[in-house]
């Protein structure tokens, strides 16, 4: 199922947001084409570790060592060289734009405009173009200029603050959230914005900021409410409201939800704790928020004297959410998620080869007419230059050399 196959996509994308929007829209077939600096390339490209014909190492050891971080993040991408600096460069890339449907960016902002290859630059020869911005802080507003990464992004939202232990300091996310979540919000988006285009004939400019998504996220939960009614919005791993959170068994941790009087009353009858259920303070229609340190403490007692397993199986039994809390190695290796195709092995682009213990992500939506197809690995530097420049624009290779002696591809 390829159902973005008659869309064509030029990216100036670097770092994560905008490649992992690249290929999730690569994912559902859209030709998407990568433009990078001559000789440099994405950023990305110089992090190690690096991966090639000879394995993975730390440092480069030839020219089709690619780092596995960009083999990552650019599955399914193909790579074209172009220097927008240079006004040859710049027309090429207005030439691709024309036949392309979806520009996206993730420069700061401003960038693309003082370039000449701003949405309105764009539309003016492509009017039916979708044009999607990744930034920080978005296009507008008082902080549009001002750099940011992911870790500021988390601190001005607010979500560190919800983030950590009670008594200790806000935490920021272990993975970059606002660089991962923006990118699907554009993804379906950039559709919506086709199908107006379908219905119109008009293009748009889509203006995603990182900090607008994490706030979309976290103003789902009544954190309004919580600040009203000064109960504390960082709870660690517990909740703020009932006994859901992490206990130790005599092995491992484990995570229980209670999130209801049904299994408040299940997890109470798994432990044969009948008082817990008869204490008119913890009791169904109780005010059970107001004794979370009693009842928390009645629960690692009881549960603390199990394992791991023998806590797990007990607990499903009465159908009270649990799961143990797992390592990343040991997440990483279940077959769960190979047989969904949720990871995959890490393929390498220019070698065709699966790199040795290296994994990428698939797609976690199962589709009933069929699996979205593989992804293509990571191109090295301007892979596609030929057959794009030349394939699209005509250029041969006389052209072509011509531009790589001037250093505009």
């Amino acid at each position: 199922m390829q159902p973005l196959s008659d869309i064509r996509v030029l990216a100036v994308t670097v770092f994560l947001a905008g490649p992992f929007l690249s290929t999730t829209l690569a994912r559902f077939g859209a030709e998407v084409i990568k433009v990078e600096i001559p000789g440099i390339g994405d950023s990305v490209r110089n992090i190690g570790p690096f991966a090639g014909p000879d394995g993975v190492h730390a440092t480069r050891q030839s020219d089709l060592d690619i780092a596995t971080k960009f083999l990552k993040r650019t599955q399914g991408v193909k790579s074209i060289t172009l220097n927008l600096k240079d006004p040859e460069g710049r027309r090429l890339f207005l030439e691709l734009a024309k036949e392309s449907d979806v520009v996206v960016e993730n420069l700061a902002p401003g960038t693309m405009k003082r370039l000449g290859l701003g949405y309105e630059d764009v539309a003016a020869v492509n009017p039916g173009i979708v044009y999607c911005s990744i930034s920080g802080y978005g296009q507008s507003g008082p902080y549009s200029s001002d750099p940011a990464h992911d870790h500021q992004i988390q601190a001005m939202a607010g979500m560190m603050d919800i983030n950590g232990q009670p008594d200790g300091p806000p935490t920021r996310m272990g993975i970059f959230v606002s660089d991962l979540v923006t990118p699907l919000y554009a993804a379906y988006s950039i559709l919506g914005a086709l199908r107006h285009r379908e219905q119109t004939g008009e293009g748009q400019h889509l203006d995603a900021s990182m900090m607008d998504t994490l706030a979309t996220l976290m103003f789902m939960e009544p954190l309004e409410e919580a600040l009203a009614k000064g109960q504390p919005v960082r709870a660690g791993n517990d909740s703020r409201t009932s006994p859901t959170g992490l206990y130790r068994t005599r092995d491992a941790d484990i995570i229980v939800t209670v999130a209801g009087a049904g299994q408040w009353t299940g997890l109470c009858n798994a432990l044969d704790a009948p008082e817990l259920l008869a204490d008119e303070r913890f009791g169904p229609g109780a005010d059970r928020a107001r004794h979370m340190t009693e009842i928390r403490a009645a629960i690692q007692d009881r549960i603390g004297k199990l394992t791991c397993a023998e806590a797990v199986a007990l607990l499903k039994k009465f159908d009270v959410p649990v799961a143990p809390v797992r390592s990343i190695g040991e997440a990483m290796a279940d077959e769960h998620f190979y047989r969904r195709g949720t990871l995959k092995p890490m393929q390498h682009g220019a070698l065709n080869e699966t790199v040795e213990g290296g994994i990428v992500v698939g797609f976690p939506v199962l589709f009933s007419s069929g699996p979205l197809p593989d992804l293509a690995g990571a191109p090295t530097l301007g892979m596609h230059n030929a057959e794009i420049l030349g394939g699209m624009l005509g250029l041969d290779e006389e052209n072509l050399r011509n531009l790589r002696e001037r250093g505009i591809i």
